[in-house]
């Protein structure tokens, strides 16, 4: 899979390598490049399905690399977030996140998040050229979850820059460089809402307790880069592989554009013709476990990958066929089991606002050069455009 990443047809379009791999078998070895050994790629839903929510399929990273020699100089708070972690640690770390992160602060944030895709959009020039991803995808998840954090405008353009820098795939020392200055950023923040405190969703993660239960300094910047990586990423991607699905789709659109008010359906489709994760965070066997009828021995690494998964076949007839009414709410682009996206439903209000707004004010338009010319991302775990220039 590391080889991949420099085929710009994989970038493009990864699907029929995914079919074919699925073909032969939905889990299969993959040569890692070093000491002889494999991992485990995922490819089918079901199996994808159940390696998600298998607990033997550990995400404790730390344990896994204790005893392993590495150059890396990765930042802790970045290695070892929620994310990479099992239960029990990872159960009290979500408990109290979604303390502070409640079930109202979507509903509360969507009158924000309209307010700045209509100033992001008030720059684009009716009849004239425009960057999707600079100009609406990329900035407007940045903002809304810096203005959820806490992040002082000032400050969001250099935050933006090193939570791009942590997807630089091929260049270690570019990540290693931006976890610690995303660390470091996060840390001098949390110090200065102790001082002045706010209502920002970083000061209730602050105050945040289960009992006598709270977060640790070290608890609290990795969580506060988590959120704000997590927080933006996934859904940048998410509007950018949407409007282009959408727009080499022209029935399809067609039928968003006559009617902005089926945008909210359309979204579970849209997330799995073509998701945002193209690969999930690092997994590994802690016994020996098969995985469809696959042996997998204990200790090897196990990727799955929900973009592959949400194109199976068996589980999405003519998979490769964007249907706006297809029941797809079984996708996994947000995962499953006790790691699903504590973000999703975020992710779908800034999509939906993003993609009604669009659909409104710009009706016609248009990719504004051949879709073989636009240009991905060079990056393992997500699938995103770099650029999507679109004639409005």
């Amino acid at each position: 899979m590391s080889n991949s990443l420099q085929d710009p047809y994989f970038l493009r379009d990864p699907y029929p390598a995914y079919a074919k791999l699925r073909s032969t078998s939905p889990v299969q070895a993959i040569p890692t490049g070093s000491g002889g050994h494999n991992s485990y790629l995922v490819t089918g839903y079901a199996e994808a399905r159940q390696a998600l929510g298998d607990p033997r399929l550990s995400k404790d990273t730390a344990a896994f690399f204790a005893d392993k020699p590495s150059r890396r100089n990765l930042h802790p708070a970045v290695a070892q977030t929620m994310l990479a972690g099992d239960p029990p640690r990872h159960t009290r770390l979500r408990r109290l996140v979604t303390k502070a992160f409640t079930t109202g602060a979507v509903t509360q944030l969507r009158p924000y998040i309209a307010q700045v895709t209509d100033a992001l959009l008030d720059h684009w020039p009716a009849g004239g050229e425009a960057d999707l991803v600079a100009g609406l995808a990329a900035p407007l998840p940045v903002i809304v979850i810096c203005e959820l954090l806490g992040v002082p405008e000032t400050d969001r353009s250099e935050v933006q820059r090193w939570s791009a820098e942590l997807f630089a795939a091929g260049k270690p020392d570019v990540i290693d460089a931006a976890s610690h200055a995303m660390a470091d950023y996060m840390a001098s923040l949390i110090s200065a809402k102790r001082r002045q405190p706010g209502d920002a969703l970083l000061d209730r993660l602050i105050s945040a307790r289960d009992g006598e239960d709270q977060l640790s300094e070290d608890e609290l910047v990795s969580l506060a880069v988590l959120l704000l990586v997590a927080g933006h990423e996934t859904t940048t991607n998410f509007v950018g592989n949407a409007v282009l699905a959408l727009l080499q789709h022209p029935t399809e659109l067609e039928r968003l554009r006559d009617n902005p008010d089926r945008v909210p359906t359309a979204l579970d489709e849209l997330l799995r013709f073509d998701s945002p994760i193209s690969t999930a965070t690092f997994r590994y066997a802690t016994e020996d476990i098969t995985l469809g009828d696959t042996p997998i021995p204990a200790g090897a690494p196990v990727q799955v990958a929900p973009g592959a998964a949400n194109r199976d076949p068996e589980r999405f007839p003519s998979p490769d066929q964007l249907d706006l009414g297809r029941e797809a709410g079984g996708h996994l682009a947000f995962g499953h089991g006790i790691h699903r996206c504590l973000g999703a439903p975020l992710a779908k209000a800034e999509a939906e606002i993003a993609l009604r707004a669009l659909l409104i004010r710009f009706p016609r338009m248009r990719l504004s050069v051949p879709s073989d010319q636009l240009r991905w991302r060079h990056t393992r775990l997500m699938r995103g455009l770099a650029s999507l220039p679109l004639h409005t």
